[in-house]
This record gives C-alpha cells, sequence and structure tokens, in this order.
C-alpha cells in the first residue's frame, strides 16, 4: 500500500517529526470534513507520539463536524487572531493538509507563509503552487485523509493511530468520497476503510453525525431550494440551485446549512451535473458535482476562478447572483462536448 509514497519524502518528513515539538495543523478556508478530518487526525496522532500539535483554521467550520473528537481545541484565524498568531509564529513545523495554493486560506495566508517554520505540503488536488519543504501532492487519491493515513502507515506510526484519529480520517473519507460513491475505485481505499474501522471508527455513527444529521431550519431551507429553486437544462443534462442571502436569512441559516445540497438532484436519474450557487456576504460561492467523469471542474476552473477535482469543484464569482446565473447559462453549450454519448434517459416528467 505505501509503495505509492515517494520514498525520499517519506524520510525527509519523518526527519522533520523527529526534529519538531511544536507543530501547527492548517487547512483552507470553508473547512470541510477532508479537511477538519485531516488536520485533528493529525493533531491526535501528534499528541499520541508526544508532539505539541495545534490546529488553526482561516474560519469557523460546519457544526455538522462538532462531534469530531477534541474539535474544540481547532483555533479559528477569524476569532483568534492574536491566539492563532502566535502558534504559527512559534512554530517548528507547519502541515499544509487539503490545499496546495496559499490563496485557498484567505487572509490566513500572510500569516502562515511568512512563517519561519519548514512547510509540508499534504494535499490531493491538481497543480500544487505552494513552497514547502516537503511534498505530498498525489490527486489520485479520494480524500487528503486517505493520503495521511498511508503517510502515517509509511512513517512506521500505524500502530499511534488511536479511535480519535481513526474518526477523523474516516469523517474525511467518507466525505470527500460521498460515502464512497465518488473517488474511490481503487480497492485499497475500503482496505483503510477496514483499518480505521479496527482502530474504533463508527462508520455509521460519523455517517449520521456529518451526513444525514441537520436542524429543522437546514431541511426545511433545503425541501425549498430542491422545490422552488431548482433550475433543468434537459439538453444539457445539467441543473441549478441558487439561494440568495434574503432567502438564507428566512430559514435562519448557518453555516453547514445547505452542504450536500448540490448533490441533491443528482439523485435524478439521467442527471448529470448540478451547481449550486450560494450568496454570501464577500462573493457568490458555487460548488458543482457530477457523475460519469463529467469534468465539472473545467466550469469551475474557466468561468468561476475555482477548480478541484473532476467529478466536485467549487469556485467564487465577484457580482451579483443573477450575473453568476446568466454567466453560468450562457456557457453550458461549451460543456456539451463532455457529456456520454450513451447514458440513461433524463427522468423529468414537468419542469
Amino acid at each position: 500500500m505505501n509503495k505509492v509514497l515517494n520514498p525520499t519524502s517519506v524520510k525527509e518528513f519523518s526527519t522533520l517529526l523527529e526534529q519538531s515539538e511544536k507543530i501547527v495543523l492548517t487547512c483552507h478556508v470553508h473547512p470541510d470534513g477532508d479537511a477538519i478530518g485531516s488536520t485533528l487526525g493529525l493533531w491526535h496522532l501528534l499528541k499520541s507520539i508526544g508532539k505539541q500539535p495545534s490546529v488553526v483554521v482561516p474560519d469557523v467550520p460546519p457544526r455538522s463536524l462538532r462531534f469530531l473528537p477534541d474539535f474544540n481545541e481547532i483555533a479559528v484565524y477569524t476569532r483568534h487572531d492574536p491566539y492563532c498568531s502566535r502558534l504559527v509564529e512559534e512554530s517548528d513545523l507547519i502541515l499544509c493538509c487539503d490545499f496546495n495554493k496559499p490563496s485557498r486560506q484567505d487572509h490566513l495566508a500572510p500569516l502562515i507563509q511568512g512563517a519561519s517554520a519548514r512547510k509540508v505540503l499534504i494535499d490531493h488536488h491538481e497543480g500544487p503552487d505552494i513552497d514547502c519543504a516537503v511534498e505530498f501532492s498525489y490527486p489520485e487519491m479520494s480524500s487528503t485523509c486517505e493520503l495521511v493515513f498511508r503517510i502515517i502507515a509509511a512513517c512506521g506510526l500505524y500502530s499511534d493511530i488511536n479511535r480519535n484519529c481513526a474518526t477523523c480520517l474516516l469523517t474525511g473519507l467518507i466525505t470527500d468520497t460521498q460515502n464512497f460513491t465518488v473517488n474511490c475505485k481503487n480497492p485499497e481505499v475500503y482496505e483503510i476503510l477496514t483499518r480505521l474501522m479496527e482502530k474504533g471508527a463508527e462508520k455509521g455513527k460519523i455517517i449520521e453525525e456529518c451526513v444525514k444529521a441537520c436542524s429543522y431550519d437546514s431541511l426545511r431551507l433545503k425541501a425549498y431550494a430542491v422545490c422552488d429553486k431548482l433550475e433543468i437544462f434537459t439538453e444539457h443534462r445539467g441543473c441549478l440551485i441558487t439561494l440568495s442571502k434574503e432567502e438564507l436569512d428566512r430559514f435562519n441559516y448557518e453555516k453547514g446549512d445547505t452542504e450536500g445540497l448540490v448533490n441533491e438532484a443528482l439523485n435524478i436519474r439521467g442527471m448529470v451535473y448540478s451547481i449550486f450557487m450560494r450568496e454570501d456576504p464577500d462573493c457568490i460561492k458555487v460548488s458543482a458535482r457530477s457523475k460519469v467523469n463529467f469534468p465539472v471542474s473545467r466550469i469551475c476552473s474557466e468561468l468561476f476562478n475555482g477548480g478541484g477535482h473532476l467529478q466536485a469543484s467549487g469556485g467564487e464569482f465577484h457580482g451579483t447572483l443573477e450575473e453568476c446565473r446568466e454567466l453560468l447559462i450562457k456557457n453550458l453549450d461549451r460543456y456539451d462536448r463532455y457529456l456520454p454519448k450513451r447514458f440513461e434517459k433524463l427522468d423529468v416528467r414537468q419542469q
């Protein structure tokens, strides 16, 4: 299993770990299950081997992840600027998890990039563009949490994975594969799942907490979005949901309430891709998901200054929600060539 990792990188990373005591673990802005799972999972691993780790994130993680063990240990830069700054400035080593460009850290980027500590990249997105002493960049991995597990095992630290570490890593594995439905064709992913469950992670509990559970207002918001805001572009085999700030406020929106919404319309038989646009205070947040290897990453990178994975990507638009919607619609024809030649009929009886 560990043969996929560069042995030189593994050796260099092991040396850095041995030489470091105060280690900062950080991730991208708007952290998801893989970002928090990988950083907090490493926090538990490093704690178990006697290090002094800290998790520093750009902004508040979604409440769906609050069940994770020692979630309260996470230091949020937007809430604790001086404290986070001190942790970073005093660190010996910084592990950059689940992002590969400084811009993905928003306001936290200058602090991390300006730190004197050595940095290690641990990520599974394409096109790394960040200065690090050691780089683990493997886009073929299902998740950064899968990559973290492999690194831990390659460094001879598998026995130090405890139940809490396993729970965090399995959370990232579950969320980034959408409960093992995308990015998980490699059979070794399921071997890692088994190993983490053997360490005490409860797959059913994790799915219940971070995939299924939601608030009353969140459920109402999603129902409204699907019933009243879903647009289907039949000839393009795609769909779109848009939510304005006024609509979000109407349902008492909290961060994380729209998690998974972009996936809902993909359940329609014959639907190839789904896009969700949400009006945030500083921009329009765009999320995209697809089936059958349709490259939503192209849509996000070419139209919305973003990117990600082939079937799961995101981006941002600086303008109005309607302008963002119009930009997508007028460019839909460009991406028809990527539609599968043979695919089941789109099951839409009425619009």
